[in-house]
């Protein structure tokens, strides 16, 4: 199961999420591969990879056909592994503007790793360019991360609305797995009712868990830890431990299994 970690709109959590439930995964006896598709490689630099160790990154495998099994690194949580984002991300586009199935190089690249993990998880940079539209494509689920804002929820109806564009116009069939509240705090009136309005407008594709504000959450990554290494006890990491519950929930409620699709057993005639 490859799942998509995507917000055109910086700042609403996606790295943080993406880290957490890779981790989360993990604790379910998931093996689970994160890929860092951000120029800014927030999520390799979480995950304690230095800038100067980002080289070979998912820049070379996707512009440079570099083996993605060679880059793919090992983290300090045993079953969850990285294949690092770098600085040349950021050339993507002007690099891949010419070049045929582009759109496609990211599901092309995981096909040949995915049969390694029960779960890949894609870390996007804020936006709807060609590396996001690279990971809806190769995608079966994405997830929304957003804060309870009034520009979160403009950026949030935005957001959906071009990936329904890209998924029209690509043939994807990514589908949305949910959107979810983080950083939220309950005591402000005024993002009480963003929450209703988000609710309200996306009814059950909204994760009923929600991540609360969380000082460790902000703090993991500057010691280079997942919030479950950092602190287990933690507000956070009882709501991403809550969320990964969820999500394996929503996940067999589709006909998936361990991130899986089912299979049906073989008929006696067709053993023969």
């Amino acid at each position: 199961m490859i799942i998509t970690i995507a917000n055109a709109k910086g700042g609403v959590g996606k790295t943080t999420t993406c880290v957490n439930i890779g981790h989360g995964l993990v604790m379910h006896k998931k093996k689970v591969l994160l890929v860092d598709l951000d120029s800014q490689a927030s999520a390799s630099l979480a995950l304690g990879i230095s800038r100067e160790e980002l080289s070979p990154s998912s820049a070379d495998v996707l512009m440079d056909d570099y083996p993605i099994r060679d880059a793919i690194r090992r983290t300090s949580v045993d079953g969850f592994d990285l294949l690092p984002g770098s600085m040349e991300l950021a050339n993507y586009d002007l690099c891949m503007a010419n070049t045929k199935g582009r759109e496609n190089r990211l599901k092309e690249t995981l096909g040949k790793a995915s049969g390694d993990y029960d779960f890949i998880l894609v870390d996007c940079a804020p936006s709807i360019g060609l590396l996001p539209i690279n990971a809806l494509v190769a995608s079966q689920k994405y997830i929304v991360p957003t804060t309870a804002h009034y520009l979160s929820l403009e950026g949030l109806v935005n957001f959906t609305d071009a990936v329904d564009r890209v998924k029209a116009g690509l043939g994807s069939k990514c589908e949305l797995l949910g959107i979810l509240l983080t950083m939220v705090d309950r005591r402000s009136k005024a993002s009480q009712e963003i929450i209703e309005m988000i609710r309200g407008q996306y009814k059950s594709a909204v994760f009923r868990t929600e991540i609360r504000q969380n000082v460790k959450l902000s703090e993991a990554p500057s010691f280079s830890k997942t919030i479950f290494q950092y602190n287990h006890n933690s507000i956070g990491a009882e709501g991403y431990q809550a969320l990964c519950k969820e999500l394996i929930l929503k996940l067999k409620k589709d006909g998936h299994n361990d991130g899986k699709p089912h299979r049906q057993k073989s008929s006696a005639k067709e053993k023969e």
